[in-house]
C-alpha cells in the first residue's frame, strides 16, 4: 500500500498536501518544528527531527513509507542530505518539490556570498540599518557584527535575542512588493540580507530593495548531492504516478 512521507514546511509543501489528499493518495506531513504554530494540514502530521540519515531510514521502514517528497526549504541542506542517505540505504523513490532560485534582474545590485558565514563577514565595517532577513535560526551568528541596527522579520516572538540593537516584526508571509517597500522606508533600511530561497512567497523584499535602489547580500543556496527535484506539484504528481501510485481513488 502506498505511503508517502512529504518533508515540509514550505509554501509548496502545503500545497502538496491538499494536492495528494484530493487525490486519496495516503500521506504523513512532516515539520521540522522550528516554527511555534505550523499551519494545519489535511494529513496527518509529525513534528521534529528524526536523528539524522540513520533516525529517517529507520522510520521509513518502522511506517511503510513507500514514497519521500523533499519539500523542505531550499535551505534546509542537512534535511535534504539525511533524505538522499536514507532513500539510497532503504531504495525509496525520492523527489524534491524546489523552488527556482532567483535571478538577478536590471536595477538588482547583489552582493553574492556563499553562505551564512560570508554574509557576517560581507557585514564588517562602519554601521548600516540592516534588514536581515534570515529567520531565526542563524540570528546569534550576526551577533559578531553588532554595529549594526537590524530590522528582523520573525514568524514568532522570541523571548531573548542575541543582537544589541534590534527593531522585530512579527509577521506571517506571503508579502506584496509595496509592503515591504514601505517598511524599508519606515526602518531607514540601507542593506538587505537574504538567502536566495526562490519561489514568490519571499520575494517581496527583493522586488523592494531594486525599486529603492538598495543593495542586496544574497546568500547563495548549499551545493547538494544529485537528486530528482521537480518544480511544481503538477510534476510530482505526474512523477507518482509514473512510479505506480494510483491517483483519484
Amino acid at each position: 500500500m502506498t505511503h508517502l512521507l512529504i518533508l515540509g514546511g514550505t509554501t509548496e509543501a502545503n500545497a502538496l498536501a491538499k494536492a495528494v489528499t484530493a487525490q486519496g493518495v495516503p500521506a504523513t506531513y512532516s515539520y521540522a518544528g522550528r516554527v511555534d504554530n505550523p499551519r494545519p494540514q489535511p494529513l496527518p502530521v509529525r513534528v521534529g527531527g528524526f536523528g539524522g540519515a540513520h533516525g529517517l531510514a529507520q522510520y521509513l521502514c518502522d511506517h511503510a513509507i513507500t514514497h519521500v517528497i523533499d519539500a523542505t526549504h531550499p535551505f534546509a541542506a542537512q534535511m535534504s542530505r539525511n533524505a538522499i542517505a536514507a532513500c539510497r540505504d532503504t531504495g525509496l523513490p525520492l523527489a524534491a518539490l524546489t523552488r527556482p532560485a532567483w535571478t538577478a534582474q536590471d536595477g538588482d545590485r547583489w552582493q553574492h556570498v556563499p553562505d551564512i558565514g560570508g554574509a557576517v563577514a560581507a557585514l564588517s565595517g562602519l554601521a548600516q540599518r540592516v534588514f536581515l532577513a534570515v529567520g531565526r535560526m542563524h540570528l546569534e551568528d550576526f551577533a559578531a557584527q553588532p554595529q549594526h541596527h537590524y530590522l528582523l522579520r520573525l514568524v514568532d516572538e522570541l523571548g531573548e535575542l542575541p543582537l544589541p540593537n534590534c527593531d522585530v516584526v512579527v509577521s506571517r508571509g506571503p508579502f506584496t512588493e509595496t509592503d515591504d517597500r514601505a517598511l524599508m522606508q519606515r526602518h531607514d533600511i540601507e542593506l538587505v540580507v537574504s538567502k536566495n530561497a526562490g519561489g514568490s512567497g519571499a520575494r517581496a523584499k527583493i522586488d523592494a530593495a531594486r525599486a529603492l535602489g538598495l543593495p542586496v547580500l544574497m546568500i547563495d543556496r548549499p551545493i547538494l548531492p544529485q537528486r530528482h527535484e521537480l518544480t511544481s506539484v503538477t510534476q510530482v504528481l505526474n512523477w507518482l504516478a509514473h512510479s505506480g501510485v494510483n491517483l483519484g481513488v
